[in-house]
């Protein structure tokens, strides 16, 4: 079985190098120019990307995110969850590997079936990392008025927070 998994992929590739050559495409020229057209896509977004990962460690660095989270800890009081909770909705939208590093320091810390690591769990895999996404593909198209999209996402983003939080209280 694990063969053929293995296979898929040059399957695949050699279904469309076939597909190709039947419609008279010069299969290697595509490639090459669509390889060319990556490349400069990723050169565009580089200051981009610089420009969030510098964002993201001077909030992780500056203490912010923590002072951020000790002034909403009534607010996780009052719902009935860990603190710990906090930093990870805060941590997600801007972070996608500072969220799976935090996710795992709590599964370690509380064990993954606590309220704490479901709730972890659940939010980790429904939230987006809001702000490098919008980066990436409003970088990408060169789309600079973001307008509703922030709002949105961090709408959306907040709603995950809860539902993540009354998922698992209600069956968790």
């Amino acid at each position: 079985m694990a063969q053929a998994g293995a296979a898929a992929m040059p399957l695949i590739v050699g279904l469309i190098v076939l597909f190709g050559y039947l419609k008279g495409v010069n299969v290697f020229d595509a490639f090459v120019e669509g390889a060319k057209e990556g490349v400069s896509t990723s050169v565009r977004l580089l200051p981009t990307l610089v420009g969030l990962i510098v964002g993201v460690t001077l909030l992780r660095s500056s203490g912010l995110l923590d002072a951020v989270c000790h002034l909403a800890a009534p607010v996780a009081q009052a719902l009935g969850i860990s603190s710990e909770i906090l930093p990870l909705a805060l941590l997600r939208p801007i972070s996608g590997s500072g969220a799976s590093a935090y996710t795992l320091s709590l599964l370690q810390q509380f064990g993954p079936d606590s309220e704490t690591g479901r709730i972890a769990s659940v939010l980790a895999s429904s939230t987006e990392t809001t702000f490098y996404a919008v980066a990436v593909y409003f970088g990408a198209c060169g789309y600079r008025h973001l307008r509703y999209t922030i709002p949105a996402a961090l709408t959306g983003d907040f709603a995950a927070l809860c539902l993540a939080i009354f998922t698992v209280k209600c069956f968790g």
